[in-house]
């Protein structure tokens, strides 16, 4: 009797069913699929700044994602098995003890995840094909008018290349079940104990009240788009800093892959063909462009995204003060605009855009601080982290990256402008100035 040809699915930031090519692909080409994901150690250690490189607040978002995934995966008799391992050491032997015949996931760029996916592709063994994607992107780069290595240093140049040349692939979902397989042995249960949190209490107070997943990720993009139509007011709305509805807030489901820029782009195609289009419907679409422009600006450039010359290389004189990186982070500067988007940050593990902005510009233009210690707290405390969106914004704002212009932010002016009743420094300086 012939064995069933079984693929492997490793799952990183991509805890979906729904535009998933590596699954789709897997089941489409193998009769058996197991799914794998590892919390891996390497991302609850501490960097070089002194920060770990993921904190409660996506920690947690990402165990309620993986719950949601397994479930959504059993329906396609699918297993999930969640470690807590490093791939490299653990994927190789999992291969192995069930007989896989090809290994699938979706392809990474930046160093030290490509230096793990090397160390698994020298470990397997080479009878297991393996197959990766580029899959957390809106334009697939095969797709390009353009060679990456050619990407435009101004984002405007981008844009209209790709709105011009190239197309937004259609999304793709599994068309069939598996052939059913139960794992035999325990799957490991992993919770923020294991991952090293033990006071790990988190407000309600927060203009991102939702859970990860790919059902919470679907559901928020039904409510903003057809239930309560505000997408026809996202570019009006959008540097709002209070509550939920002043943005789309799809951007943590975006980075950890509960729902796929593609899968948000012909949504709004659908919305513009049956509610209505207007500045609003192209504003968010702009700002899935602006996602995949730093992803590009990331191959193009490797390692130079994480260095202090960045990818101009330009040489300033960065102080890394303790001191002052920790007034910064615990909100006691002498803005207290800047004061209450970090302690909102600190204590829901959100910041609206325009609060980043601001707090950025800050460190990097008036305190002159090592742009990469503030880069690194926000890797560190964001729901929404993504590092090619994350290193290239810090980048851009402290001028060593893609902004010509070079500017900095008049904080008090930007105070007035988006704030001009402190209802939103009010909301978190209390007691403190108010």
């Amino acid at each position: 009797m012939q064995k069933s040809k079984t693929a492997i699915v490793w799952f990183t930031n991509n805890l979906r069913v729904n535009d998933n090519k590596a699954l789709y692909e897997a089941c489409d080409k193998y009769e058996r699929v197991i799914g794998v994901f590892c919390f891996n150690p390497r991302l609850y250690e501490n960097t070089q700044f002194g920060f770990k490189k993921t904190e409660k607040y996506r920690a947690k978002f990402t165990l309620e994602s993986t719950e949601e995934l397994r479930v959504n995966l059993k329906a396609l008799n699918i297993s999930l098995f969640l470690c807590y391992e490093h791939p490299q050491l653990f994927l190789p032997k999992f291969c192995l003890k069930h007989n896989a015949d090809a290994l699938f996931f979706q392809q990474e760029f930046t160093y030290e995840e490509t230096e793990e996916i090397n160390d698994i592709k020298k470990l397997i063994p080479e009878n297991i094909e393996v197959f990766e994607f580029y899959d957390q992107l809106l334009y697939d780069p095969s797709d390009l008018s353009f060679k990456i290595q050619q990407t435009p240093q101004v984002f405007t140049d981008f844009r209209k290349k790709v709105q011009k040349y190239s197309k937004v692939k259609n999304v793709v979902y599994p068309n069939k079940k598996c052939k059913e397989n139960l794992l035999n042995e325990q799957n490991e249960r992993i919770t923020l104990e294991t991952l090293g949190f033990t006071n790990y209490n988190i407000t309600t107070q927060t203009a991102f009240p939702f859970q990860g997943g790919e059902h919470s990720a679907l559901k928020r993009l039904q409510e903003y788009f057809f239930e309560t139509e505000n997408l026809s007011f996202y570019k009006k709305t959008r540097n709002g800093l209070l509550g939920t509805e002043y943005s789309s807030k799809f951007s943590p489901w975006l980075a950890n892959g509960c729902i796929s820029p593609k899968t948000i782009y012909w949504k709004v195609k659908e919305y513009e063909k049956t509610v209505e289009k207007n500045d609003s419907t192209y504003w968010l679409i702009f700002e899935l462009i602006w996602r995949d422009y730093f992803k590009f600006i990331s191959m193009k450039h490797g390692n130079d995204l994480f260095k202090l010359e960045g990818i101009r290389q330009i040489n300033y004189e960065w102080k890394t003060s303790k001191t002052l990186v920790q007034k910064w982070i615990n909100g006691e500067t002498s803005e207290p605009f800047v004061n209450a988007n970090m302690i909102e940050l600190r204590e829901t593990g959100w910041m609206s855009n325009r609060g980043r902005q601001n707090v950025a510009s800050y460190f990097a233009k008036e305190l002159l601080l090592d742009w990469r210690i503030g880069a690194a707290y926000f890797e560190s405390m964001l729901l929404d982290y993504d590092v090619h969106s994350n290193y290239g914004n810090w980048q851009y704002v402290a001028g060593v990256g893609n902004d010509p212009r070079d500017r900095k932010f008049n904080i008090k002016l930007q105070a007035e402008r988006y704030d001009s009743n402190g209802k939103f420094q009010r909301t978190w300086l209390q007691p403190i100035l108010f």
